[in-house]
C-alpha cells in the first residue's frame, strides 16, 4: 500500500500545474477566446442534389426545367429511359448543399449540412437527400451528403387562405455528410505558432504576448512569445513540449481585450451601443420633438327636403400642431455610466438618442469612432 501510494505521488510530480490567471483585472477573457490559430480555419463546400419523397411539395418541373434535367439524368444512370415521356412528378426538389470542413478533420468523419431549395418548391418537410458530391473551390470532391432532412418551419394552404411557419425550403441533415479527402496537415512539424487575434488591437497583442512570456519563463525558463504587430503574435514552442500541449496551456491564460472607444448605431431597429471608453467633452444638449397632425374629416352636405339639390362631400381639415418643451441637459461622459446618466436625464426615446449622438460627433464632442449601420 505504502509502494502505491507513494507512486501516484511520483505521478501527480509529473504532471504540469494548471496555468495561472495572468491577469485577474475584470473583463479578463481566455487567450483561446480572443486569437485564433493562423492557418486553423474552415473551408466552405457545395453541392447540387436531389430531394425525394416529398409530399406534393416539391417543384414543378415545367417551371423548373434544370429539377425535370437532374431527374432524368438520375434515371437514366440507374437504366431507366424515361427521354420520351412528358415528366409530371411534384414529390422532388433541387438544392443547394452547402457545408463547412473543419479544420484538421480526418477521412471518415461526419459533419453537418444545410440544404436549401433552387426552384419553386413549398416545403422540404420530409423528404430525404439522395448522395450529392460536395466540392471546395479548388473544384475537389471533400465530402459526400446524404440522408433524412429536418425542417424547423412548415407550410400548408387551401383554397382561399394559406399559413407559414418559419423557412420551410430550408433544412439541414444532422451528420449527413462523410468526409472523403483531408486536408494537407503540418501542424505537428510547426515549431513557430500564429496567434491571430479577432479583434486587433495593439494593446491586446502587448498584453498577450506578456501573459504569454510570464507563463513560459516561469514555467521553462526563456520567452515563448513576440508580438509581431497589432493583430498577431508570434509564439516560440518549447522543443520539450509538443505544439497541441503548448496551445493547451497558453490558451486558458486570462487577458483583459481592448478596443478602441467605438459607438454603433444601428438606424433601422434604433439599436445603440456604446463602448466602455467612450467619452464626451462637456456639451449642453436640449431635444424637442415637433408634431404636426393634419386630419381629414370629411363631411356630407344634405339638401333640404323636398328640394331639387345633390347630395355632396365636402372637406373638413384638421391641422394641430404639438411642441413639447425641450429640456436642456448637460453631458460630459467622464466614464460610460456618467454619459449614460446624462442621455437618461434628457429622458429620450432610441430614435432621439440616436440623433444627439450625431450631432455630439457633428460638433467634435463625441471621443470615439460613429459606426452607422
Amino acid at each position: 500500500m505504502r509502494a502505491l501510494v507513494l507512486l501516484l505521488a511520483a505521478a501527480l510530480a509529473l504532471v504540469p500545474a494548471a496555468p495561472a490567471a495572468a491577469d485577474g483585472t475584470p473583463g479578463s477573457t481566455r487567450i483561446k477566446d480572443i486569437t485564433t490559430l493562423k492557418g486553423m480555419r474552415e473551408n466552405q463546400l457545395v453541392g447540387y442534389g436531389l430531394v425525394v419523397g416529398l409530399a406534393n411539395t416539391g417543384d414543378t418541373l415545367r417551371n423548373s426545367p434544370f429539377t425535370e434535367q437532374s431527374l432524368r439524368s438520375m434515371l437514366d444512370r440507374m437504366g431507366v429511359n424515361v427521354h420520351a415521356d412528358r415528366l409530371r412528378a411534384r414529390n422532388i426538389a433541387a438544392v443547394a448543399v452547402t457545408a463547412e470542413l473543419p479544420p484538421f478533420i480526418g477521412r471518415g468523419q461526419r459533419i453537418d449540412v444545410t440544404v436549401s431549395a433552387l426552384g419553386d418548391a413549398r416545403s422540404l418537410l420530409g423528404g430525404t437527400l439522395l448522395i450529392t458530391p460536395l466540392m471546395g473551390a479548388d473544384g475537389q470532391i471533400y465530402a459526400v451528403a446524404q440522408g433524412p432532412v429536418a425542417v424547423s418551419g412548415f407550410a400548408a394552404q387551401g383554397e382561399a387562405a394559406s399559413i407559414t411557419q418559419g423557412v420551410p425550403t430550408t433544412g439541414r441533415v444532422p451528420n449527413g455528410a462523410t468526409i472523403e479527402r483531408e486536408l494537407p496537415d503540418h501542424f505537428g512539424n510547426m515549431r513557430s505558432l500564429i496567434l491571430e487575434l479577432r479583434n486587433p488591437d495593439f494593446r491586446t497583442s502587448v498584453r498577450i504576448a506578456d501573459a504569454v512570456n510570464a507563463y513560459t519563463q516561469r514555467r521553462f525558463g526563456a520567452r515563448g512569445a513576440f508580438e509581431r504587430d497589432y493583430r498577431s503574435v508570434l509564439l516560440v514552442n518549447p522543443p520539450a513540449v509538443s505544439p497541441v500541449r503548448f496551445l493547451a496551456e497558453i490558451g486558458d491564460l486570462l487577458v483583459a481585450p481592448d478596443a478602441p472607444a467605438r459607438v454603433v448605431i444601428d438606424e433601422r431597429t434604433g439599436t445603440v451601443v456604446i463602448g466602455a471608453d467612450v467619452r464626451i467633452s462637456t456639451v449642453a444638449v436640449t431635444h424637442g420633438n415637433l408634431t404636426v397632425r393634419i386630419t381629414e374629416q370629411p363631411i356630407a352636405s344634405q339638401p333640404e327636403p323636398f328640394s331639387r339639390g345633390e347630395t355632396v362631400v365636402l372637406p373638413d381639415t384638421r391641422i394641430s400642431v404639438d411642441q413639447p418643451e425641450g429640456r436642456l441637459a448637460i453631458l460630459e461622459g467622464s466614464s460610460l455610466q456618467t454619459l449614460v446618466s446624462g442621455l437618461n436625464q434628457i429622458g429620450l426615446r432610441p430614435a432621439g438618442i440616436i440623433a444627439i449622438l450625431q450631432a455630439i460627433k457633428s460638433a467634435g464632442a463625441l471621443q470615439a469612432d460613429l459606426v452607422v449601420q
